[in-house]
């Protein structure tokens, strides 16, 4: 990280992560997310192996953290190695309070995260406290990856589950494509009464590849902000998301 000041949100995100950090231990095997919070999670476990000689391999959401992994020295895995992982560490766009079901994606990675945070005994999310909301979908659109071939009717048919649907693009008007070459269908359903009821129905648009409700996944979410580190825990045991 460089050595500049940081703003107040940027500030309570790497309190989070330093927080969250300690909770790696030598020998694990551990995933790493993906975003802006995710990357101070990543300097801080470089830190430990250069200054504490932590001992630890890892896994990246991402091929941006894979890079930065890469470059703060730590050692990376695969799932041919380690199908199984101790710990993920990731960040999320919305946290809802009680269930920790959590909207993630907004940085393109979501696939990875789901596939990571579902090999993860303990996923543990990081963000800053702004990111608590009452329901789902209050704060941000919920990411679906779509294939290319068939986008628009894949769209049309998550827009009959209540959404306005728009396909991510850059700047220049191209469509965004994530690491493993597939689109983004940015999809804003206002609050969410029953996320788990749409999750099954946008696994059922034949042409999605997965969708940003991460729900009943996290072990732990960590916060920061004025007032502090917040630590939560589930009200529910964790079970394991799946499409049908």
């Amino acid at each position: 990280m460089t050595g500049q000041p940081l703003d107040p949100a940027a500030l309570f995100k790497q309190q989070a992560a330093i927080q969250a950090a300690t909770l790696v231990k030598d020998g694990m095997a551990v995933g790493l997310g993906t975003g802006s919070t995710a990357t101070f999670v990543v300097a801080e476990l470089g830190r430990r192996i250069r200054e504490e000689g932590l001992r630890i391999c890892a896994i990246p959401t991402s091929d941006a953290t894979e890079a930065q992994a890469r470059e703060e020295g730590i050692p990376l895995t695969s799932f041919g190695e380690h199908p199984d992982l101790d710990i993920a560490i990731d960040g999320a766009d919305e946290i809802e309070p009680g269930t920790l079901n959590l909207v993630k994606g907004r940085g393109g990675a979501l696939l990875r995260e789901k596939i990571v945070a579902a090999a993860a005994k303990q996923l543990v999310i990081v963000a800053d406290a702004s990111k608590y909301v009452e329901h789902l979908g209050m704060l941000c659109p919920v990411p679906v990856e779509v294939v290319p071939f068939g986008w628009e009717s894949a769209a049309t048919r998550l827009a009959r589950l209540g959404a306005h649907v728009a396909p991510r693009k850059h700047r220049d008007g191209s469509f965004y494509l994530t690491d493993e070459k597939n689109l983004i269908m940015d999809c804003v359903f206002g609050p969410i009464e029953d996320p788990d009821t749409l999750s099954q129905s946008i696994y059922g648009i034949v042409g999605v590849i997965e969708h940003g409700l991460f729900l009943h996944m996290a072990t732990q979410t960590i916060t920061a902000g004025p007032e502090g580190i917040k630590i939560l825990e589930p009200t529910h045991k964790r079970t394991t998301q799946s499409a049908p």
